[in-house]
C-alpha cells in the first residue's frame, strides 16, 4: 500500500483508464489528476487564490531551482514550502535530473552524482542523490522523486543502458536518504525506446518499497506514436495498486491518450508557457488570442466555462492585452488554461467512476485537436472557404493521409508526394541520418556541415538535428545548411503540426520566421537559403555531406541534370564529402559517374531495392565497399534510359567511354 494508501475506485471498460484516490501528509488526491507547475515555488504568473480558484490541489516544484536559491537554509526555516509560499495542499518535487539534462554542456554525469555550475553564483555543486533528498526533505514536499539521469528518448541503446543502471543504483541511495522520513518517495522508470530496457528498468525498481512510480524519459524527441506507445508498455508494468505518474506531459490530448493507456498523474508547463504566447486551450479546441480576428470579438473566451476569465473579459480585451504584451493577459490566459485543465481532468474521472470513458474518449479526441481555424464559431470576414481550403492546402500544394497512417506533402500539379512510401522520419534516417554516422564524423571532427538540398517538409534537417541532439556529442558542431525555392510545403506542416511530430521542436518555426536557428550552446546551427539551389550554393559553408531530396527528375528536371552535378563538383573540388539520394535511376547515376563523381547503391527504400549514394573523391568511396561494379556496367548497357536527352550518337559514345574508365571500374570493387 505504501505512504498514500492508494485505492483504486473504477477501471474504464475497453481502456486501461483508471480512477483513484490516495492521501498525502497535506491532504487527499483524487485522479487523474494535473499539477500545475511551479518550478520555484510559484507558479507562473498566478497567485494562490488563483490557483485555488482553478481547482488545483497538487502543485509541482523543483529541487534543482529551490536548491540555488532560496536554499535549504530559508525551508528550514520556514519550516518547508508549504508555509513559505502559503500553500496548504499537496506538493510533488522533482529531482532535479531533468533540469541538469537540460544544461548538457555545464554539467559532469558520473557515479556520485551530477556536477554542475550554478547559474547564480557560479560556484561548482555537487547534486548526488543523498543532497537532492535531503533538499527534498527541507523542502518538505508531500512526494519526492528518486535523482535520475535522463537522457533523449532517441538515445543510443548503450546510452541507454548505462543511464538506466545509474539510474537504478541512485534510486537505491535516494530511498536510503529518505530514512524514516514520512514523505512518500517515488521511483523513475528510464529506458529510452527500447522495450526491453523498459522492461528491466519496471522489473528492477518494483522490487523496491516506493509509493508510486513515474515513467521518466519521455516527452524528450521522440514521436508522440513512440510516446503513446511507451507509455502504454511502461504503465502495464507498474503495480496496479500504486499511483503511475508520466512526467512533463503535455497537451490536453496528450493526457487524454495517456489516461487510456492507464496513468494516473501529469505534469506540464504548457498551460501557462502558451498563455504568454497568446494560446487558450477551450471547449471549442485550441485559439491563439492574437491573431486580429478576435479584435471586435465581444465573446467569452469559452462558452462552456464559468472560471474567472470567461466570465469577465471578452476576446477582444483578452487580444488587446495579449498584443500589447500586457502581464494581466498571461496572467488572465493562465488562469484559464489550468482550469481547462482540471476541468478536463474532472470530467475524465467522472466518465471513468460512470463507465463512459470510452465513449468520452473518442469524442474528446477530435475537440481537442481542433484550432481556431477549424472552429466554427471563430469570426471571420467574406464567404467562409471550406475546411480543406482553409488547412490542409496551401498554394500547390496539399496533406495527404498515408493508408499507413501517416501524413506526408503533395504538390498537386504534378501529384507528386513527398516520402510517399514509408513514414517520413523514418524515411529520412534511413535514408540520410544513419549513413551519415554523425556520431564518428564529430567526434573527429569540430564542424560538421551539411547541405539539406529540398528541404520541403524538413523531416531530412529534423531527423540529422534529433539524431545529434540524442548522441551527447560536446566540443563539435553541426551545421545544416537548407535549399529551398518554396517553403509553402514547409509552412503547410507547420499550419497542421498534430499530423507533423518532427516539427514539434523550437528549430521549425526558427527557420520559418527568421531563416535561421541555433541551439542554445551553439552544438547545432541550421541556416535557410531560399531560392535556386544552384544559385545559392556558393554562399553556403562547404559540406561534408549532401541530403539531395529535391522533386524527382520528372517535377524538378532542373536539379538532375549534367549540368546541375557539373556545377556542383566544380564547386566541391577534391573535397571529401558524401552526397545521398533517394533515386536509384541508371539515369542519375551514370551522369553522377560522367561527372566524375564515385556512385554506390544506398539503403532500400520501400519499393526500391536501393538508393544512390555517390563520393567526391576516391578515398572514401573504396573503403565505404558499396561502390557499383562491373555488374551494373552490364545491366546499364542493356538499360534504355542510360542516356539524358537530346544526346547524338557521337555524344553517347563518349559518355560511355568516359563511365567505362571511370576509376571506380578499373580496380576491383
Amino acid at each position: 500500500m505504501g505512504r498514500l494508501g492508494f485505492k483504486l475506485e473504477a477501471e474504464a471498460r475497453g481502456s486501461k483508464a483508471r480512477a483513484a484516490r490516495f492521501t498525502t501528509l497535506h491532504g487527499e488526491v483524487c485522479t487523474p489528476v494535473f499539477m500545475p507547475v511551479g518550478t520555484q515555488a510559484t507558479v507562473k504568473s498566478q497567485t494562490v487564490e488563483s490557483l485555488l480558484e482553478t481547482g488545483s490541489n497538487v502543485l509541482l516544484a523543483n529541487t534543482y531551482h529551490l536548491l540555488l536559491r532560496p536554499g535549504p537554509e530559508v525551508f528550514e526555516k520556514f519550516g518547508g514550502i508549504h508555509r513559505f509560499m502559503n500553500w496548504s495542499r499537496p506538493v510533488l518535487t522533482d529531482s532535479g535530473g531533468f533540469q541538469i539534462f537540460s544544461l548538457p554542456h555545464s554539467r559532469r554525469m558520473d557515479e556520485a552524482g551530477a556536477q554542475f555550475q550554478s547559474y547564480v553564483d557560479g560556484r561548482m555543486i555537487l547534486l548526488s542523490p543523498e543532497l537532492s533528498i535531503g533538499m527534498q526533505k527541507a523542502i518538505g514536499s508531500d512526494i519526492m522523486m528518486v535523482l535520475d539521469q535522463c537522457i533523449p528518448s532517441t538515445a543510443p541503446k548503450a546510452m541507454a543502458l548505462e543511464a538506466m543502471q545509474l539510474t537504478h543504483r541512485w534510486a537505491e541511495r535516494s530511498l536510503r536518504a529518505r530514512g524514516d522520513s514520512p514523505q512518500s518517495m517515488f521511483g523513475i522508470v528510464q529506458g529510452a525506446c527500447f522495450e526491453d530496457l523498459r522492461v528491466q528498468s519496471a522489473e528492477f525498481l518494483t522490487r523496491l518499497p516506493f509509493d508510486g512510480f513515474a515513467i521518466g524519459g519521455l516527452a524528450v524527441g521522440e514521436s508522440k506514436q513512440e510516446r503513446e506507445d511507451f507509455t502504454e508498455l511502461a504503465a502495464g508494468l507498474l503495480p496496479r495498486e500504486l499511483p503511475r505518474y508520466l512526467m512533463g506531459v503535455g497537451t490536453p490530448i496528450d493526457i487524454l491518450e495517456a489516461v487510456h493507456r492507464g496513468v494516473d498523474m501529469f505534469d506540464c508547463i504548457l498551460p501557462s508557457q502558451l498563455a504568454q504566447r497568446g494560446v487558450a486551450f477551450t471547449s471549442r479546441g485550441k485559439l491563439q488570442l492574437r491573431r486580429s480576428v478576435y479584435k471586435f470579438s465581444e465573446d467569452r473566451l469559452d462558452p462552456e466555462c464559468d472560471c474567472h476569465t470567461c466570465k469577465s473579459f471578452s476576446r477582444a480585451y483578452l487580444h488587446h492585452l495579449n498584443k500589447t504584451e500586457e502581464v494581466l493577459g498571461w496572467h488572465l490566459l493562465s488562469r484559464h488554461n489550468l482550469a481547462f485543465y482540471h476541468g478536463l481532468m474532472g470530467r475524465i474521472r467522472s466518465s471513468i467512476l460512470s463507465d463512459q470513458f470510452l465513449d468520452f474518449y473518442r469524442e474528446q479526441r477530435e475537440r481537442l485537436v481542433r484550432t481556431d481555424e477549424e472552429n466554427p464559431s471563430t469570426p471571420f470576414q467574406g464567404p467562409k472557404p471550406s475546411r480543406s481550403e482553409r488547412r490542409l492546402t496551401l498554394g500547390d500544394y496539399e496533406v495527404v493521409r498515408s493508408p499507413k497512417g501517416f501524413s506526408s506533402i503533395r504538390q498537386r500539379s504534378s501529384g507528386e508526394i513527398m516520402h510517399s512510401v514509408n513514414p517520413p522520419d523514418e524515411e529520412a534516417r534511413r535514408l540520410y541520418v544513419e549513413p551519415s554516422s554523425f556520431k564518428e564524423r564529430l567526434n573527429q571532427s569540430e564542424t560538421v556541415v551539411v547541405w539539406d538540398v529540398g528541404l520541403g517538409a524538413a523531416h531530412n534537417a529534423m531527423s540529422a538535428i534529433r539524431e545529434v541532439e540524442g548522441l551527447g556529442v560536446s566540443g563539435a558542431v553541426l551545421r545544416i545548411e537548407s535549399f529551398e525555392i518554396d517553403l509553402d510545403p514547409l509552412r503547410l506542416a507547420f499550419r497542421n503540426a498534430p499530423r507533423f511530430p518532427h516539427l514539434h521542436h523550437p528549430a521549425p518555426s526558427s527557420i520559418l520566421r527568421e531563416g535561421r536557428w541555433v541551439r542554445s550552446d551553439g552544438g547545432i546551427e541550421w541556416r535557410l537559403f531560399e531560392g535556386d539551389f544552384l544559385t545559392r550554393l556558393g554562399e553556403a559553408h562547404m559540406p561534408d555531406l549532401i541530403f539531395y531530396d529535391p522533386f524527382s527528375n520528372k517535377t524538378d528536371s532542373g536539379l538532375w541534370t549534367r549540368e546541375a552535378f557539373s556545377r556542383l563538383k566544380a564547386v566541391l573540388g577534391d573535397r571529401d564529402v558524401r552526397i545521398m539520394t533517394y533515386s536509384h535511376s541508371t539515369l542519375i547515376r551514370s551522369i553522377l559517374l560522367d561527372c566524375g563523381f564515385f556512385v554506390g547503391s544506398g539503403p532500400a527504400s520501400g519499393p526500391k531495392a536501393s538508393t544512390t549514394v555517390a563520393f567526391n573523391s576516391a578515398g572514401e568511396a573504396f573503403r565505404s565497399g558499396l561502390l557499383l561494379g562491373h555488374d551494373w556496367l552490364d545491366r546499364r548497357s542493356r538499360s534504355d534510359a542510360r542516356y539524358p536527352t537530346g544526346l547524338d550518337e557521337a555524344a553517347r559514345k563518349e559518355m560511355d567511354d568516359r563511365i567505362r574508365n571511370h576509376p571506380q571500374f578499373r580496380r576491383p570493387v
